[in-house]
């Protein structure tokens, strides 16, 4: 008989679980459930979706791990209930404490030193300290602190230990991933005393089993995840078109870039997952819809019947301000518009925007981390849309590979899962995912347009 296990994926808009073949990686079933909209979200509300889309697939299963969308901060009290909603990632109102932790931290360099990372507003920590200085009677009450796929791995544990892995831990600015250790000054920082922090768990490592019997593995953050289900090697690349744009590589050694471009985390393997993130993604074709009042396969169409470059018309897609570069103040603009704009080129423009956001996100990843993409993946929502692939491609000057569709974070984590069931020194080996490639004629200079354009707004980033 099969031995079955169970990946969770708890994103910013749904939670979804897939229920896995542990010997060869074949998804029997899956499940959906949505999650509330907006940046600031009650986390019973992800238990409750959790809970929904677990409880038929966990009786069957032998181990489950959970991956979830990275940052998030979750405040519990000294009896463990939730003091507030928590904070997203994608919520900015913290960009002044990544300010004041920068400064407190000894600037960039030492910043990158210290927590991997120049910390904006997505880090935990400068939630936290919001927290701190905006509402003191919730600050106080901080007994715990953990980030979404903790509090939801904690849920599932008989045990009532609080867990997270090295991935998870190295975004929230209060961990050190070249000593792999927590930064308990760097928390004591933020919250303005000491606090109780999720134990660190290896890769392989069983924390605590179900109510079901099933063994739980310590799940990990989104992007770490998704590397493990895409079975990413060196010189791979990963780029994701979600709710945000996420480029990352593995890698052996840790990033510390003092320019703040690259996120140096830790990945889901014991190994490194350096990355570049943008808050828009998806929704930036979201908006070109709704705007021209179109599909998105229209959109795709009206894109690609116009001429590379939307006739001089450039795109910053800055729809929710951006992490990559840091400006959490900005905001989406057109430049150079001529008397020929069109529906059609407003389609091209807003399409070659953010391909060219994430095409300077993976020229800062190579750059910093001294490799060349040897294959570009293509995943997530946005990975549909045809005239993003095809422009991308043609913007980064190479071929785009696009893997069959899957949950990659719901089966990153069930590989996880399978490994922590193993006992194994190296997660499973399952099959690849069938990928097809995507080519275009090049055309790199279409990003070197978008930076000049965005840098005459934006000086603070040329």
């Amino acid at each position: 008989m099969s031995t079955y296990v169970v990946g969770v994926d708890s994103s910013t808009q749904s939670c979804k679980a897939v229920l896995v073949d542990a010997a060869t990686g074949e998804v029997v079933e899956e499940r959906r459930a949505a999650h509330p909209a907006g940046t600031e979200v009650d986390p019973t509300e992800w238990v409750a979706a959790l809970r929904t889309v677990t409880e038929d697939l966990l009786p069957r299963a032998s181990a489950v791990a959970v991956g979830g969308q990275q940052h998030g901060m979750v405040l519990l009290d000294e009896n463990d209930d939730v003091i507030r909603p928590a904070l997203l990632w994608n919520d900015t109102r913290s960009a002044p404490q990544a300010e004041e932790l920068l400064e407190w931290l000894g600037g960039p360099a030492e910043a990158a030193r210290r927590i991997g990372s120049v910390p904006v507003a997505s880090y935990t920590a400068t939630k936290v300290r919001w927290v701190r200085e905006n509402e003191p009677r919730n600050a106080e009450r901080i007994h715990r602190i953990a980030l979404p796929h903790d509090y939801l791995t904690w849920t599932l544990n008989t045990s009532g230990d609080l867990w997270t892995d090295h991935g998870e831990a190295s975004g929230t600015a209060y961990y050190d991933p070249e000593s792999k250790q927590w930064l308990r000054d760097v928390v004591e920082w933020a919250a303005g005393h000491a606090v109780e922090l999720p134990r660190l768990a290896s890769p392989n490592q069983a924390v605590g089993q179900t109510s079901t019997g099933a063994l739980i593995a310590p799940g990990t953050g989104d992007n770490a995840a998704a590397a493990l289900g895409l079975g990413m090697g060196p010189g791979d690349v990963s780029m994701s078109i979600g709710t945000s744009g996420v480029v990352a590589v593995v890698s052996d050694v840790p990033s510390q870039d003092p320019t703040g471009s690259i996120s140096g985390f830790a990945d889901a393997s014991g190994r490194y997952l350096p990355l570049a993130t943008t808050l828009n993604g998806a929704q930036v074709f979201d908006k070109a819809a709704d705007l021209l009042g179109v599909s998105h396969e229209e959109l795709s169409d009206m894109a690609l019947s116009v001429e590379p470059g939307a006739g001089g018309s450039v795109f910053v897609p800055y729809l929710a301000g951006e992490r990559t570069p840091n400006l959490p103040e900005a905001r989406g603009q057109f430049l150079d518009i001529g008397a020929d704009f069109s529906r059609e080129t407003m389609a091209r423009a807003m399409i070659e925007g953010l391909a060219c956001s994430m095409a300077e996100s993976l020229r800062k990843v190579e750059q910093q981390t001294g490799t060349r993409a040897q294959r570009v993946l293509l995943i997530g929502g946005g990975a549909q849309s045809r005239a993003f692939q095809q422009i991308l491609s043609g913007v980064i000057g190479g071929p785009v590979l696009l893997p069959e569709t899957r949950e990659f974070v719901a089966l990153g984590a069930a590989r996880q899962a399978a490994w922590a069931l193993s006992g194994a020194s190296e997660p499973p080996r399952w099959e690849a995912a069938d990928t097809v490639e995507v080519t275009s004629d090049p055309t790199p200079w279409l990003l070197d347009r978008y930076v000049e354009c965005r840098d005459r707004i934006y000086p603070e980033t040329a």
